[in-house]
Order: structure tokens, then C-alpha cells, then sequence
């Protein structure tokens, strides 16, 4: 599979060589477009879509701004048309705001029964959301409508990997990745960076390694990319590699969860007093973005338990993003930040709604190890003192 990976991507790159990347080409012919006919809805779509790509090429969410401007002009152009309800979606989405998508992506479905983007942004929201029911009852429904379509397929294999189902979800990233367009150099790049990924927690290393080496090959610089070798890295022991490609990673998309990634590499290698530093900036970052939708909680909450050591501060934050979003990794947290402070028995009863998913995610079973052990050993010590 690698071989056939590394044989598209060539040809991509070959194709787009010294070239501006997908985003930058589309965002440049829809000003193109506007300038021609600048009372036409249609060219502001295509140019909020493409600030939409181009903030995930980058990691730089200030094109979801300049995007919600475009879809602005769309709509005043033309109230209520169907490519601009979808552009506001997918930057609700983009910028985490996640039960705003959902409500938006409910309405658009009633009003197109079957367009297969509001499915996938349908999926999306409600998989952010915790309401994985739904999630998979409209990735169904895009597979059936259109079987084997990238859209559907990306989707289900990103369900299938919180079911637990590795192997099919590694199998429908593989099929999404050959039905892509290779002039989609980002698109193959995002897909890659996800079979990594899954393939890192099936543990298959090597080729998780190669997997991601492809992706910033096919896209250099690709933040997406720069994390998954990182998390390789540091599967492999080579912290101080981890690090170099987490300070890259940061250099790129300069996002406080990037920081709190390359902290915990300068841990590991050993680099104790640099760590604390860049631990002293990602708090601060955090906690700045704290009460937004795009945030960096989850993180926070292991920062406080971890490294901080402060488990009263790691259950406030968690609380606040549960309140929000009740998905496994917010459940995850809330209930490892719980455990922190103390509360086994209510850690223990938000874990076991993560787990009855069936996710496999090395970091939650770690979590949930911890917890049931904590769990048993105060059981035993019950029982020995009414023995007593």
C-alpha cells in the first residue's frame, strides 16, 4: 500500500510542482470570478470553500474569518442559496462550533433531502457532539446514496475508529486516499496523515512512519503531517527527534495544544527546564482561549492532572467542556481530571461511556486501567475493614 502511496503522490507533486497549493489556486479564481461578477452569489461561495481549505492546509483559523465575510456577500447576493447555507456550515464546523453546525446541517437537510455534503456535515457535528447514533446513521446514508464516495468513506472510517474497528477503518482511509484526486495534493496529505495515525495505534510503526514521511513529501510543511511523525517519534523512543518535529509543528500551526504536545518531547528528552517553559506558555495560551469553542481543554485538564499536579483546576476546566460536547475524548478527560480529584466512582461511570463505544485509543485505556484499579483497590479495603 505504501508503494502505491508513494507512487500518487509523486504524481501529484509532479503536477503541482513550484505551483500554489489547491486552496491558494481556488481562492485566486473565485477573486477572479468576483471580480468579473461581483453581484453573483457563486463566486463567493467558491471563495469562502476555499478559505475553508486553505485554513486547513495552514492551521491558520483567520480564513474562517475572511470566509464568514465571503458567505456574507453570498447571502446578501442571493438569500438563502444552497451553496452558501453549506459554506456556513463548513466554517461552524472548521472554527468548533460545533452545535451550531449541527442545527445548521439539521435545517439544510430538510430543505435537500439528499445532498451528500449536508450527510457528511451532519456526521461530523455529531461525532464532535458525542451523539454517535446519529453520527452513524448519516454516514450510512451517504455510503447508500453513493456507495464508496470520499466523503462517506472518510467519515465512516473515522467512526469506525472510535468503534474500535481499526482494521476497517485503515481499509476505508486506503479506498478514500485512491479515489481522491491527485491535484488534491492536500486532500491525499490529510488522508495520509490518518493512516498513519491508525496505523500507530494498530502498531505498526514503520509503516505508520512511512505513512506520514509520504504526506509532508506530498505537502510539505503539512501541519497534520509534522504531529503524526512526532507521535511516531515518540513511540519509537527518539524524544529529541519528537521534539525538532514538534517545534515544526508549532512553527507552522501555533496553536496552544502544539505547545503542550512538544512540552511533554522535551520531557522525555530529558530537557526538564525548557519543558516547564514551554508548559508556562501553553497555560497561558490555553486558558486565553479557554472559554471559546475552539479550544485547547482537553489538553488543559492533562496538563493540570500530569504536569501541574493542580486536580481541583483540571475539574473546572473539564466541567466547563462537558458541558459542551460529551464525545469520548471529553468524556475521557472529565473523567481522568475526576479521578485527579479524588471522585473514583464518578470517573469510573463517565469512563465506562467512553469505553461502551469501543474506542481503542491507547491514552483513554491507560485512563480507564487506572481508574478501575483505584476502583478495585478501595473495594478490597472496604472489605478488609468490615471484616475488621
Amino acid at each position: 500500500m505504501i508503494r502505491a502511496f508513494r507512487a500518487l503522490a509523486a504524481l501529484a507533486a509532479a503536477s503541482v510542482a513550484l505551483a500554489a497549493t489547491p486552496a491558494e489556486r481556488k481562492i485566486d479564481l473565485a477573486k477572479s470570478e468576483i471580480a468579473k461578477e461581483p453581484g453573483r452569489a457563486g463566486p463567493y461561495n467558491a471563495l469562502a470553500m476555499a478559505l475553508a481549505s486553505r485554513a486547513r492546509e495552514t492551521g491558520d483559523p483567520r480564513y474562517y474569518a475572511q470566509g464568514e465575510e465571503a458567505v456574507a456577500r453570498s447571502l446578501k447576493n442571493e438569500p438563502g442559496n444552497l451553496e452558501g447555507l453549506r459554506a456556513q456550515v463548513w466554517l461552524s464546523l472548521g472554527q468548533h462550533q460545533f452545535d451550531k453546525a449541527r442545527e445548521q446541517a439539521v435545517a439544510l437537510n430538510k430543505k435537500v433531502p439528499d445532498d451528500l455534503l449536508t450527510y457528511a456535515f451532519l456526521v461530523d457535528a455529531n461525532a464532535e457532539l458525542g451523539r454517535y447514533d446519529e453520527a452513524e446513521k448519516a454516514a450510512q446514508w451517504l455510503l447508500d446514496m453513493r456507495p464508496g464516495n470520499v466523503l462517506g468513506l472518510t467519515r465512516a472510517a473515522y467512526l469506525r475508529e472510535l468503534f474500535g474497528d481499526l482494521e476497517g477503518a485503515l481499509e476505508m482511509m486506503n479506498k478514500a486516499f485512491q479515489r481522491t484526486d491527485p491535484a488534491e495534493t492536500e486532500d491525499q496529505a490529510w488522508i495520509l496523515a490518518h493512516v498513519s495515525h491508525l496505523q500507530l495505534l494498530m502498531g505498526q510503526i514503520e509503516v505508520a512512519d512511512a505513512a506520514a514521511q509520504e504526506a509532508l513529501r506530498l505537502f510539505p510543511k503539512y501541519h497534520y503531517a509534522l504531529g503524526s511523525l512526532g507521535k511516531v517519534r515518540m513511540q519509537q523512543g527518539r524524544y529529541q527527534d519528537a521534539v525538532e518535529f514538534y517545534r515544526r509543528l508549532h512553527q507552522e500551526a501555533p496553536h496552544p495544544e502544539n505547545l503542550y504536545e512538544l512540552g511533554k518531547a522535551l520531557l522525555a528528552a530529558g530537557e526538564a527546564e525548557e519543558a516547564a517553559k514551554v508548559f508556562a506558555r501553553f497555560e497561558s495560551e490555553a486558558r486565553g482561549e479557554m472559554k471559546g469553542p475552539d479550544n485547547s481543554n482537553r489538553e488543559l485538564v492533562f496538563y493540570y492532572v500530569d504536569v501541574a499536579r493542580k486536580p481541583e483546576e483540571a475539574l473546572r476546566v473539564a466541567e466547563l467542556e462537558i458541558s459542551r460536547r460529551k464525545d469520548v475524548y471529553t468524556l475521557d478527560a472529565y473523567a481522568w481530571a475526576l479521578f485527579a480529584a479524588g471522585k473514583v466512582q464518578e470517573a469510573d461511570t463517565q469512563m465506562k461511556q467512553a469505553l461502551k463505544v469501543g474506542v481503542k485509543d491507547p491514552g483513554v485505556l491507560s485512563h480507564a486501567r487506572a481508574i478501575l484499579e483505584k476502583l478495585k483497590a478501595g473495594s478490597e479495603t472496604n472489605s478488609r475493614a468490615s471484616v475488621q
